[in-house]
């Protein structure tokens, strides 16, 4: 990085004076735990926020056919899930200009921002006129607030986990941290209770009808909460010491993309979270409409889709603090090498149980890869936070990141339903699981552990 990259030239001062300002404010974040306690809050309610919002879509996405494009047959679930599939190829263009923003002016207040732009997008779906009412409008409309809330999501994520990651101490970063992800699969629970109870209590004609726009609209007051919690927190320790040391990069995204030991990580960050997309968006969001629909003869109600789903959400919830906590104590590498080759060995077996159809095996088989899954959801996101320093944390982690979920899960609803239905195979879901999970396992080997160790600053 040369001066003139800096917002001042007195910025380029020896490593140890550099390491010696990150130890500072450290100490001053391992000095209060209350600040920390109320970062990791923060990061969990955003995180909360943003997978409600996502995981309703999935979960309703049979509701969504009927009411925007017209109908549930095999084309309007197809065009329902592409509007699943736009929302994250719009993540790195909001992964680009959140980066951008995020190391240049702050995490704070931009992450306040994107909160209210989620949640705002979300209500306005469960706004949408009919397609009876308003014809091709509908499905229009669906795609572009999509859009928006990819774009928004683009920069949520990285932010988050940055925000949080900088504020903990080194000894518990990743336990930290990991109430990040935590919320993302309380969210999808809440998401998933909220629907079985709408569709139990109201039942499935009032669903199609008009109930399936409520738990949308419940995205405004969880976005206001949200966005509360948010701007009541100081900036990062690490972003205050770029500030106070004039390092602050003037142009981050330049600094990412000339950096060969950037450019690494980058790639890195986009192979390592492979397995992410069975894991969320397979196991998860997309598991109650794959139950429902896809298992031919077996198929189940979507009540009880959404609790075989709410069983393994439970399972993972509870297992990845404990994860996290093992990878503060042994290491991130052995942590996710466990994971990945747990997802690999027991996916088919337990999507076996799965289409049987039976709801005491589907419950076994959903929660078995729940477990196997915890190890990687609790760290894959310490490990990609802490391969950069925190000049472009937010920018190369978010680019990267964006990209692999547009590779590994943006597309996986949408190519999970045409792959189930040209080649008849309902466990087209568990060898997708373990492709990605040897994606993982390869990538694993070109990761340098990172446990305990302070956060680079440069």
């Amino acid at each position: 990085m040369t001066a003139s990259d800096r917002l001042d030239t007195t910025s380029d001062r020896p490593e140890a004076a550099s390491n010696q300002f990150d130890a500072a404010a450290v100490g001053v974040v391992t000095a209060d735990d209350k600040v920390v306690r109320k970062a990791t809050v923060a990061g969990a309610v955003g995180s909360f926020v943003e997978w409600y919002d996502y995981g309703i879509y999935g979960l309703l996405v049979t509701y969504l056919a009927i009411n925007i494009m017209g109908g549930a047959e095999t084309g309007g679930l197809f065009l329902t899930n592409v509007g699943f599939l736009v929302s994250f190829i719009a993540r790195p263009f909001g992964s680009v200009i959140c980066g951008y923003l995020g190391d240049r002016l702050g995490r704070k207040k931009l992450l306040a921002t994107l909160l209210v732009l989620i949640s705002a997008a979300t209500a306005a779906i469960g706004l949408i006129p009919s397609h009876d009412a308003i014809g091709v409008a509908a499905p229009v409309l669906l795609v572009a607030l999509r859009v928006l809330q990819g774009f928004s999501a683009g920069g949520e994520v990285a932010g988050a986990m940055s925000f949080v990651g900088e504020y903990a101490p080194d000894a518990r970063r990743n336990y930290m941290m990991s109430f990040i992800a935590v919320g993302s699969f309380i969210a999808l629970m809440v998401g998933s209770a909220f629907s079985a109870i709408l569709i139990s209590t109201l039942g499935d004609d009032a669903m199609a009808s008009w109930a399936w726009r409520v738990p949308f609209l419940v995205a405004v007051p969880l976005g206001y909460v949200g966005f509360y919690i948010r701007r009541q927190l100081e900036e990062t320790p690490h972003f205050k010491a770029l500030r106070e040391q004039r390092t602050v990069v003037r142009n981050p995204l330049k600094d990412a993309f000339t950096s060969p030991r950037h450019l690494k990580a980058i790639v890195l960050t986009i192979f390592l979270p492979a397995l992410n997309g069975p894991g969320y968006y397979l196991l998860f969001v997309y598991m109650p409409t794959y139950l429902k629909t896809s298992l031919g003869d077996h198929n189940f109600s979507m009540l009880r889709a959404l609790t075989v789903t709410a069983v393994s959400l439970v399972a993972i919830a509870v297992c990845i603090p404990l994860m996290a906590r093992l990878s503060d104590r042994i290491g991130r590498k052995p942590v996710l090498v466990f994971s990945a080759v747990a997802m690999a060995v027991v996916s088919y077996p337990m999507f076996l149980l799965i289409t049987t159809g039976r709801f005491g095996l589907a419950c076994i088989g959903t929660t078995v890869l729940a477990i196997a899954f915890s190890g990687h959801a609790a760290v894959v996101h310490t490990v990609l936070a802490e391969m950069f320093p925190t000049t472009v944390r937010y920018s190369a982690y978010s680019i990267g990141f964006s990209i692999s979920t547009i590779i590994f899960g943006g597309s996986a609803p949408l190519l999970m339903t045409e792959l189930i239905d040209s080649t008849g195979s309902n466990l087209i879901p568990a060898f997708a699981s373990i492709i990605t999970a040897l994606i993982t396992l390869v990538s694993i080997t070109f990761v340098r552990e990172t446990k305990g160790r302070p956060l680079a600053s440069h």
